[in-house]
């Protein structure tokens, strides 16, 4: 192959790639903004249901409806985080995604039982038959819950060593590690062997952090290029 054509392939490569890793940026930077948004939104909903603004099936349905979107978008920043990493810094990016994936699965599962099995069944009164099934402290779907919001709190800490101590990504990594050290109070609420809205209360530093590494998280994933990989 003539060098010539050699150094097109390789600029043409080149471009590719930038063009590739500006785009995992932009869908990082929309993913973690539409997650912190969804965090936010199920804040308030949490808050409107403890105050009474909200009752049944509607509390519960916008409870559940907003965690679950959630989901898909804070994976997909994660995942872009892990793409716009680094090589040598990318095991932790990896550890972080697997405790994310982790997160996905145990709280997908449950909100889709409540949404889609439980309250139907409450609102048809078959309450009994999906007695089971419901989100109730110490119950299954109660420990799903516990599992998947340990495991965003271990994928925050992981994804500490993977962003800078200068600039925006300082602040990035400031609030990953409060987010990792509320999750112990998170642990707590969930099992505590008496469960009370006065217990509740414990949690709610999350209702701040969750949205706040995930808001800075996105504005870090877009100021990322490929210099930056």
């Amino acid at each position: 192959m003539p060098p010539e054509k050699n150094v097109r392939l390789t600029r043409d490569r080149s471009d590719e790639g930038e063009v590739m890793t500006a785009n995992i940026s932009q869908i990082g930077y929309g993913a973690g903004l539409t997650a912190a948004a969804f965090m936010v939104a199920y804040d308030l909903m949490q808050i409107f249901q403890i105050l009474g603004v909200i009752a049944f099936p509607l509390d519960e349905i916008l409870i559940y409806g907003t965690s679950l979107c959630i989901v898909v978008p804070f994976m997909l920043a994660i995942l872009s985080l892990h793409h716009l990493t680094a090589r040598e810094a990318q095991f932790w990016t990896h550890a972080a995604l697997i405790f994310t994936v982790i997160y996905a699965v145990f709280v997908s599962a449950n909100y889709v039982v409540q949404l889609a099995t439980v309250i139907p069944a409450k609102l048809a009164g078959a309450s009994a038959a999906v007695q089971w099934l419901e989100q109730t402290p110490h119950s299954l779907f109660w420990d799903y819950d516990a599992i998947g919001y340990i495991a965003m709190g271990l994928a925050a800490l992981f994804a500490v060593p993977a962003l800078s101590k200068v600039g925006l990504e300082r602040w990035v990594r400031v609030s990953l590690i409060g987010h990792g050290l509320v999750t112990p109070l998170i642990s707590i609420v969930y099992f505590s062997p008496t469960y009370s809205y006065k217990l509740l209360i414990l949690g709610f530093p999350w209702a701040v952090t969750a949205p706040l590494f995930t808001f800075l998280l996105a504005l870090a994933l877009r100021k990322r290029d490929q210099g930056a990989v």
